[in-house]
């Protein structure tokens, strides 16, 4: 089993940033992608960033490609999302998500494993 513990999220302005972590405990040794969904009001839930375990270019939806990086510290199980230049239709609750499959997840939801409970964040004009 693996937990996923998400943190970092908040309310910021238009244009404003935020770094969110998510922290992995457990069997860690089986994941090979880590990734950030999220759920906006009254939407579907959508991929935003994703990122093998072992490296490689990561891969991002074209909502969030130039403003949003994401990022991992394997000596920590940590797993970051640096927002800039937050928009309001980046609001939304934001999951961290594991999957134990090695070959191409990007954005499947049905190929990830586990999932935190997720975190905030709330972008005002």
């Amino acid at each position: 089993q693996v937990q996923l513990v998400e943190s970092g999220g908040g309310s910021v302005q238009a244009g404003g940033s935020l770094r969110l972590s998510c922290v992995a405990s457990g069997y860690t040794n089986s994941i090979y992608f880590m990734t950030w969904f999220r759920q906006g009001p009254g939407k579907e839930r959508e991929g935003v960033a994703v990122i093998h375990i072992g490296g490689g270019s990561p891969y991002y939806a074209d909502s969030v490609k130039g403003r949003f990086t994401i990022s991992q510290d394997n000596a920590k199980n940590t797993v970051y999302l640096q927002m800039n230049s937050l928009k309001p239709e980046d609001t939304a609750l934001y999951y961290c998500a594991a999957s134990r499959y090695s070959g191409l997840v990007r954005f499947s939801p049905r190929l990830y494993d586990y999932w935190g409970q997720g975190t905030q964040v709330t972008v005002s004009s």
